[in-house]
């Protein structure tokens, strides 16, 4: 004889219902976005401080440090969409330069 849990103590998300599949997909979809906005700020991070070894001075410098706070920006509002509030562990992780912490959110008119 098999002795199975009766199906209200069962949890929510293994019932085979059309919303818990659907809310499975996004949570899937929003970690897969995480990841590639992580991506994008390790390239972006990488970038900057490449070009700023390399002594890049001027509007190079600002264009490098304003498209990465953007990209560094994105990341942290889709980490707040996956429920990570706080952000000093990525800040820390990825080793965010002071600099483009302090451009994160300025919108820029482009000229």
């Amino acid at each position: 004889m098999t002795v199975r849990p009766p199906q209200a103590l069962a949890p929510s998300f293994t019932k085979e219902t059309g919303l818990n599949i659907l809310e499975y997909e996004l949570m899937s979809e929003r970690a897969d976005s995480l990841g590639r906005h992580g991506l994008k700020v390790e390239k972006a991070l990488a970038l900057l401080a490449e070009r700023l070894a390399a002594g890049c001075a001027g509007q190079e410098r600002e264009d490098l440090l304003d498209d990465t706070a953007d990209k560094v920006w994105a990341f942290f509002i889709q980490r707040e969409m996956c429920g990570l509030r706080s952000q000093k562990d990525a800040i820390r992780r990825y080793g965010i330069p002071p600099e483009v912490m302090a451009r994160l959110g300025i919108v820029r008119r482009k000229p």
